[in-house]
Parts: structure tokens; C-alpha cells; sequence
């Protein structure tokens, strides 16, 4: 009997046994960190906190992890979900499709895919998906002229209150603090401030001196505070900053390279270019 069901906390180690075996280079502690904070975040009524699995008679033989969140747009609520990690067991292939028709069904759902292998791009095509980013936009904010009086800090996960920025944007901050990302505030001199959330990029283990952008406001903030933000992290031994685009950008110095970054999407609303909070690099990690 092969049955697909949501994913609960009592199946959370044999989840992580199983993507452990089906993702090379990733450790049963990286799974089971990323499943851990996502067992304690807020998740949207009425649906899966985990995602869902293949099950054959107690064990899972397939899974998809999803991340749902519910994001503010403009005074309405909208859902989001971050279509996670993907693995089924080769005797189990044939059911594969089960897990991406239960998890796609949802038509005022926002469905991303942030990190798909270049050998299942025509299949997420074929189910609907389309294409937002092409690329990553390697800058070299160093570089930049840096505006007068612009201060940078770094927010800590117990934050509470910043000046110049709101409280939502505080508890983004603090949260992804928590996640272990790195949570910036810049500070204008007429007190404005600018949210930013970085991560560092790694390939297989290994630390690049880089980082990526996991959220701003908007990329206009990112090139406005750059100058400041690239002298904060070239003193902690990091000189690019990466962030999704679909060209170079002329008011940064960097490197366009594409296809490295595309990410889709399906659904009602097109995600914004800087904005992957709340999403597997965040939760999970690089």
C-alpha cells in the first residue's frame, strides 16, 4: 500500500534518514536543524507545516517538503509556499506524481521553486511554472560610494524595537537572526532605515567570500546602501553580495551570470526579485 499524507512530528527522523540518502552533501543534521525551525514557525490555517510523503505501510519512501507563509500585499493576505526539497526512492518513482498533485492544488497559492536542478527545468515548465529570475547579480558593494551618515547594525534575534523601521519589519529581522542569517539595519542620517537579510553562500561545504541577499524592501534600497553595507562585510572578510536579477545592473559594480539562480513560479503573483525570506535558504541554510 503506497499512501500520500502530511508530513507529522513523529515521522520527522525517518524524513531526515530519507533525504539524507536522496541529497549528496547533506547531512542528517542539516535536515533535521531545518525541520526543527520549521516545527516552530508560524504556518498558515489549514495547511501543511511540513509538507508531505510517499508513505509504504509506516515508512516514507518519497517526500516533499513545502514552506507555506502568509504575506501581507498591499492590506490583503496572501499565501506563499516555497516548494522544497524533493526525493523519492527509485523502486517508488512510479508514485511520484502523487506528491506534486497534492502539493500544487491550491489555486490561490503562490507556488516558488527557488532552487531547481537544471535537469528538471523542462518538467517544472511542463506543470505550469514560469520563470522570474534568470540569474544572480554577483556586486561588489565595496565599491560603491557610500551615502553620508549611513549606518549599518547588526539585529540580533531578541530585538525589539529599531529606529527608522517598523515592527514588522523588526520581527523579519529578528527571525531570520534566529535562522542564522545575518540581519542588518541601515541607518540613514535623517533616520530612515533599511532592512536587510544575508546570507552566506557556500558550494558543497565550502565557504564563498560571499554573500546573497535573502531580503530588502527593494533592490533601489540595497544599491542606496551599498557602499555601507559592502565596507561592513569587507572587514568581516566578504566582498560580494549576491542577488537575484534578469540582467546586469547598471548602479552596481559586479558580474551578471545566468542561468546560476533562475528560480519559478506558479500562481497567482509574481514574486519580487529580493525577497527569499522565509524560504529554504533561510530556514534550511545554503
Amino acid at each position: 500500500m503506497i499512501r500520500c499524507r502530511e508530513i507529522v512530528r513523529a515521522d520527522l527522523a525517518a524524513v531526515a534518514d530519507l533525504l539524507t540518502r536522496g541529497f549528496e552533501g547533506r547531512s542528517r543534521d542539516y535536515w533535521m536543524e531545518g525541520l526543527r525551525r520549521t516545527s516552530v514557525r508560524e504556518v498558515p490555517e489549514g495547511f501543511p507545516r511540513f509538507g508531505y510523503m510517499l508513505d509504504h505501510e509506516g515508512t516514507p519512501v518519497g517526500v516533499l517538503l513545502l514552506i507555506y507563509t502568509a504575506r501581507d500585499d498591499g492590506g490583503e493576505t496572501c499565501i506563499r509556499c516555497n516548494v522544497s526539497s524533493w526525493y523519492v526512492e527509485p523502486a517508488f518513482r512510479n508514485y511520484a506524481s502523487m506528491l506534486t498533485k497534492v502539493a500544487q492544488r491550491h489555486e490561490h497559492v503562490t507556488y516558488i521553486n527557488i532552487s531547481p536542478a537544471h535537469w528538471t527545468w523542462p518538467t517544472i515548465e511542463a506543470q505550469g511554472f514560469r520563470a522570474y529570475c534568470g540569474g544572480l547579480f554577483f556586486s561588489f558593494p565595496a565599491l560603491s560610494r557610500s551615502a553620508k551618515g549611513m549606518r549599518v547594525e547588526v539585529v540580533q534575534q531578541d530585538a525589539q524595537a529599531i529606529g527608522g523601521l517598523s515592527k514588522a519589519d523588526v520581527a523579519l529581522l529578528a527571525r531570520h537572526a534566529a535562522y542564522g542569517c545575518l540581519s542588518l539595519a541601515c541607518r540613514a542620517a535623517d533616520g530612515r532605515g533599511f532592512p536587510f537579510v544575508l546570507q552566506p553562500m557556500r558550494k558543497r561545504r565550502i565557504a564563498l567570500p560571499a554573500m546573497q541577499l535573502i531580503y530588502c524592501h527593494d533592490v533601489a534600497d540595497y544599491v542606496a546602501c551599498a557602499g555601507a553595507i559592502g565596507r561592513f562585510l569587507l572587514r568581516r572578510g566578504r566582498i560580494s553580495v549576491a542577488l537575484d536579477a534578469n540582467g546586469r545592473m547598471k548602479d552596481l559594480v559586479g558580474v551578471y551570470r545566468e542561468p546560476l539562480g533562475r528560480k519559478y513560479f506558479k500562481g497567482p503573483q509574481c514574486p519580487r526579485l529580493a525577497d527569499l525570506s522565509d524560504t529554504e535558504l533561510a530556514i534550511y541554510g545554503p
